[in-house]
């Protein structure tokens, strides 16, 4: 019998100990006994249970309808409401002091949050990679979050289990990586690139081990001479993961693009020789199908040709190009991706869902055992041995929600096609705006758009007729995002191309239009025009 199975025994000396003023009192005064007993009854009421399935319905009920009738009448993305503005209000609201019904909760909810959130739906937000949601999502976000089901253990999730489980394979097949892939959904693009630079990395020290000399290493002592190659403009969480597996942000070496903001074959080529000729181990490529930036995708097939060439793990992070493989128009964008040993799926960007929904495939299901631990409480290994589907065997995370039913749902719902259709209509729309902007002489356009995301610049000329200059278009461009932010009217992006700032559109709504988006352009440039009239910022003309 273990401490925690034994029947309480009260001590007979005090016991000085600094959680000791928390132990019940011999006696409980009856007055102070039955209020708790009252509240503890209230409470019960809130319970979701067979007794209280009626008052679930009407409360859940009067919440949708709060969030419905609030997206019916927002005509903006955003209120512009301020940090300090909204953080008075939430931290006005006493949490020790409950509200009497639901009603009142929700109008408080009002205004700290529904008035000013930012609503992805809206066509003028065209910022982030945020995508408007579809509705049989919403209808399983509610349904997986009223049963609550765990995705670690089979006893704690059941048929969730294999319905995560056909959506892995689902999404295998769509990616064609072959018979003996697996995976598992996660909380997001930087987690899954997580776990596959861990199983990457202990790919690799499994092999460093099999060298006599190095099998009674421990794990830190065959860490440093590992390297991570990615693009220039591949995602941070690489080296943010780099650094957690304990490799360090210098083990990641950055590759040049080419013009076009891909990988440069050669230059990886380059890169690794001498990596390899410096006694360095190529431990991973990371290829990207759809850069945060410019939605680029690398030459997949040609960087997974040199990953094989030099025994390195290739992983493709498909954050936001994964929804490419539901294309009717573009899927060809994602060819040489079969041949990846693992790859990053964010299903809350271009399918449409709700976050979180991401995936991690991998080539070979058996590499899922480099993250695998057993414990005795949870996931004993006898129930593996016994076929026993608990998902925590592959996983990073342990409890974890049923995110997979949304897509279950939608797919079910709407169907596959249906959903690339929806990403059809954001890359079309990205190539009509690109060809407005480039016809623009307000405007410089950094490359030609390759998904859904367009980079640019505010760049007017002068009276004397000579542009803006580059300092002082550095300038105005943040001044610009920043005003119309306040603004409320539009939200926009921005970030750097060769140490030069530019607004950035990452279009993922199909049902804005080019009108919308040329609505955008022009509050762009009235306010550019407004911040050099004004002398907000510097008119300086230059080359």
């Amino acid at each position: 019998m273990t401490r925690r199975d034994q029947p309480n025994q009260r001590s007979e000396q005090p016991v000085d100990h600094p959680r000791a003023d928390r132990r019940l009192p011999e006696t409980i005064p009856d007055q102070d006994f039955a209020g708790r007993v009252e509240l503890a009854l209230a409470a019960g009421n809130h319970l979701f249970n067979p007794r209280n399935s009626a008052r679930y319905v009407a409360q859940v009920l009067q919440g949708v309808t709060a969030v419905a009738t609030k997206v019916e009448r927002t005509t903006a993305p955003f209120t512009g409401i301020t940090p300090s503005e909204i953080q008075a209000r939430v931290a006005a609201v006493d949490l020790d002091t409950p509200l009497p019904d639901t009603a009142t909760a929700l109008q408080e909810l009002e205004d700290v949050y529904l008035r000013d959130a930012v609503y992805f739906h809206s066509p003028k937000y065209a910022a982030h990679l945020n995508c408007p949601v579809v509705i049989p999502a919403l209808v399983g976000e509610a349904v997986l979050s009223a049963v609550n089901s765990s995705l670690d253990t089979w006893d704690q999730s059941a048929g969730a289990t294999m319905i995560e489980r056909r959506l892995v394979d689902w999404t295998a097949e769509r990616l064609q990586l072959g018979d003996a892939a697996d995976g598992v959904f996660t909380s997001g693009g930087s987690q899954s690139n997580l776990q596959a630079l861990l199983i990457a990395r202990n790919h690799a020290v499994a092999a460093l081990r099999q060298d006599p000399a190095r099998n009674g290493l421990r794990l830190p002592a065959l860490l440093d001479s590992l390297r991570i190659f990615s693009s220039a403009d591949s995602h941070f969480s690489v080296q943010k993961s780099a650094s957690m597996l304990g490799l360090g942000f210098d083990a990641v070496i950055t590759v040049p693009c080419t013009a076009d903001h891909r990988m440069d074959p050669a230059a990886l080529a380059t890169a690794m020789a001498e990596a390899h000729d410096g006694g360095l181990i190529p431990m991973a490529v990371v290829g990207t199908a759809g850069t945060t930036d410019f939605g680029a995708v690398d030459p997949l097939a040609e960087l997974a040709a040199l990953s094989r060439a030099h025994g390195a793990w290739f992983h493709v992070d498909a954050a936001y190009g994964g929804g490419l493989m539901l294309s009717g128009r573009y899927r060809h964008l994602l060819d040489g991706i079969s041949l990846a040993d693992s790859v990053t799926v964010d299903f809350h960007k271009t399918f449409f869902q709700p976050v979180s929904s991401s995936a991690l495939l991998v080539r070979e299901s058996a590499m899922l055992r480099h993250i695998t631990y057993y414990a005795d409480y949870l996931n004993p290994e006898s129930a593996a041995l016994a076929d026993i589907p608990n998902q925590v065997d592959k996983s990073i995370q342990t409890t974890r929600r049923f995110d997979a039913l949304k897509l279950w749902l939608t797919l079910r719902i709407m169907g596959a096609d249906a959903i690339g259709a929806l990403f059809d209509e954001a890359i079309d729309l990205a190539g009509r705006v690109g060809a407005l902007l480039d016809s623009d002489d307000d405007f410089e356009l950094a490359a030609p758009p390759q998904l859904s995301t367009l980079v640019f610049r505010y760049r007017p000329r002068t009276e004397g007729g000579a542009r803006l200059s580059e300092d002082g278009a550095d300038a105005l461009n943040p001044a610009i995002r920043a005003a119309v932010f306040a603004s409320g009217e539009a939200v926009v992006a921005g970030t750097r191309v060769g140490g030069r700032h530019y607004l950035k559109f990452t279009l993922l709504n199909a049902e804005a239009t080019l009108g919308d988006i040329a609505g955008i352009i022009n509050l762009l440039r009235r306010t550019g025009a407004g911040l050099l009239r004004n002398g907000a910022v510097r008119n300086g003309a230059g080359a």
